[in-house]
């Protein structure tokens, strides 16, 4: 039973990431669920929510050890180096939110 409640808290925390967490590529916004990192973000953020580790600076490692391949593959970028500010800020807040819910 407790794997259900784990993989719905996920999928719950990888739609909230993914409807406003987004890259800025170019001025256009891509938000992760359209880029399919939303999941991937969840999984490896989520343990911090559990053991109420959360802060910024775990959050950001987080996003450097996550690539993003460019160009087919020719290039990887760490996520954070995608996120514009305002998108990082997004990401905190709705961590911090998800995990009040718990």
């Amino acid at each position: 039973m407790a794997k259900t409640n784990t993989t719905e808290a996920l999928e719950a925390l990888a739609a909230e990431i993914g409807e406003n967490v987004y890259m800025d590529i170019a001025k256009w916004h891509l938000y992760l669920r359209e880029a399919h990192l939303h999941t991937l973000l969840a999984e490896r953020l989520y343990p911090m929510l559990l053991d109420n580790s959360l802060s910024e600076d775990k959050v950001m490692q987080v996003l450097q050890q996550i690539p993003v391949r460019l160009g087919g593959g020719h290039r990887e970028v760490p996520l954070a180096d995608m996120l514009p500010m305002q998108s990082r800020v997004h990401l905190i807040d709705v961590l911090e939110e998800f995990q009040r819910k718990m």
